[in-house]
């Protein structure tokens, strides 16, 4: 009976602890300690650590709340929106999921105190979504939204032929900042999730603030019934499981052996032999000038060799296609474009067990080989400089590098070859590229159009190259030499073990 009437009590007071009013002291508290250094200490988004984040911390005091579950025309967002928003983060920006730090009492209580930036505490939103019937993924709904989300350049427009956000506009939000379209192929960067019940919200909203419309607005000459929008999410929702993703597993680039000449162009059918290995891109923050707004987020890589070459393509998605002198592309890119970049990093010497060089161009005593490919301008064809580097400020560019590489932009998509000899007449300038080595590799990459030059770039740590050894009998032969000498050698003990006399006779 004692048991009972405890466990009644804990129900009890966990329940009335769950339900307990939203305390706008303690939310201060939290928001003083926990929000502040992005979104200042008025809640207008000014806070120290604002100039460094893209896109910006949101600006509280205008109640532009861009992911809400309530109606198109209805500017007061549910309680829920802001309380998920705050515990479960907004994937690919800066604002963290709370939910493993905050309790969910203190997550109500800011979510209160967040209210009151825009002194809409009081109010209670009166539409919420209609979702009308939920129409389930199929082949056919997919195909059918599809067609809804290229027809009059209905959502192409922005967000690119496949959904990659190569845009043919400049676009920005209501404050005035420059924004660009999702990539949806990329569900990483989905702020909610890629459920299609998340995206038909977004469909059928808007995204306030921004260039983003809702495609409910009666008024719109691109509205969409609910059926249609369930078709449109649907489809993106296809977009988003496309996308080549990051597996923390994925650590080397393995390298297939081909007989043959190597391929010379990105379509090659050669290359679907080549296992791709994606590796997410990272500001460079280590190096003044430091830089905090990249652009592009992912690098993928493929390699494939023969008996003297080895070639490597690679491939990341790049929302524009930055040529200096052009005046569409202008249009589009930061004022002081400059072209797109890649540049492959490789140590001279393969590492000597776990030491590797700096991973930021190398150091004085470990120097690296720098490939760096560059799109051109319209008055300079593309190029491939080979460097040395012993660091950021000890850069030798070399004449002849014996470096090969061209590249191709496609609907967002940049796919660059660059090929070398394995082994070269300087071994003392150029890493030789011997089968079954493990050898250190990494990248940098540079966004024209975002204002990305010298050291303003992304870049990966240090990976994994492998040149795989071409499978033959020689694994087999070795194979069966070593289960010869040890059977040999299990006969052997038996005979030997026969004629000692046994202990204690």
């Amino acid at each position: 009976m004692i048991r009972w009437l405890v466990v009644i009590a804990v129900i009890f007071f966990a329940g009335a602890a769950a339900s307990a009013p939203a305390d706008k002291a303690r939310g201060a508290k939290i928001y003083i300690q926990r929000c502040l250094m992005c979104h200042g200490e008025d809640g207008d988004g000014g806070g120290p650590g604002a100039k460094r984040l893209n896109p910006p911390p949101r600006d509280f005091t205008e109640a532009l709340y861009k992911f809400k579950t309530t109606g198109t025309d209805e500017p007061v967002p549910n309680d829920d929106d802001i309380l998920r928003m705050i515990r479960d983060g907004m994937p690919g920006t800066a604002m963290p999921g709370w939910k493993d730090i905050l309790s969910e009492q203190d997550i109500i209580d800011l979510v209160l105190y967040l209210k009151i930036f825009a002194e809409i505490e009081e109010e209670k939103p009166e539409e919420q979504i209609d979702y009308g019937t939920e129409i389930a993924s199929s082949p056919e709904s997919i195909a059918a939204g599809d067609k809804l989300f290229h027809e009059g350049e209905r959502c192409s427009e922005c967000h690119g032929r496949d959904g990659r956000g190569d845009a043919v506009k400049r676009l920005k939000d209501d404050s005035g900042a420059r924004t660009w379209p999702r990539n949806l192929t990329k569900p990483w960067t989905y702020r909610v999730s890629t459920q299609p019940r998340d995206i038909y919200r977004r469909i059928t909203t808007g995204i306030t603030g921004t260039q983003m419309p809702s495609f409910a607005d009666p008024k719109s000459k691109k509205k969409l019934s609910i059926e249609e929008r369930w078709q449109v999410a649907n489809y993106v929702a296809s977009l988003a499981a496309s996308g080549q993703p990051v597996r923390a597993e994925n650590t080397v680039i393995k390298a297939a052996r081909i007989v043959g000449a190597l391929p010379a162009k990105p379509g090659d059918a050669a290359w679907d032999g080549a296992e791709r290995t994606t590796f997410f891109l990272l500001p460079q923050i280590i190096a003044k000038p430091r830089f905090f707004t990249p652009s592009n987020d992912t690098i993928t890589a493929r390699a494939l060799y023969n008996d003297d070459e080895i070639a490597f393509l690679i491939e990341w998605d790049d929302r524009t296609k930055s040529i200096p002198g052009d005046a569409d592309a202008a249009k589009i890119a930061e004022p002081d474009m400059g072209p797109d970049a890649v540049a492959v990093q490789l140590p001279i010497e393969p590492a000597d067990g776990s030491e590797k060089p700096y991973f930021i161009w190398g150091d004085a005593t470990h120097p690296v080989n720098l490939w760096k490919w560059q799109s051109g301008t319209t008055k300079a064809p593309e190029t491939v400089e080979v460097m040395t580097a012993r660091g950021l400020g000890n850069v030798d560019k070399r004449a002849n590098g014996g470096v090969s590489a061209t590249g191709i932009y496609d609907n967002g998509i940049w796919r660059v070859i660059m090929k070398r000899a394995r082994a070269t007449a300087d071994a003392g300038k150029d890493l030789q590229f011997r089968e079954g080595e493990f050898i250190p590799i990494a990248f940098s990459a540079w966004d024209g159009s975002n204002g990305e030059n010298d050291r303003s770039h992304t870049l990966t740590t240090w990976y994994w190259l492998q040149l795989k050894p071409e499978a033959g009998a020689k694994p087999l032969l070795a194979g069966i030499l070593t289960a010869l000498i040890l059977a040999g050698l299990l006969i052997w003990w038996a005979r030997t073990a026969k004629a000692r006399p046994e202990s204690g006779a």
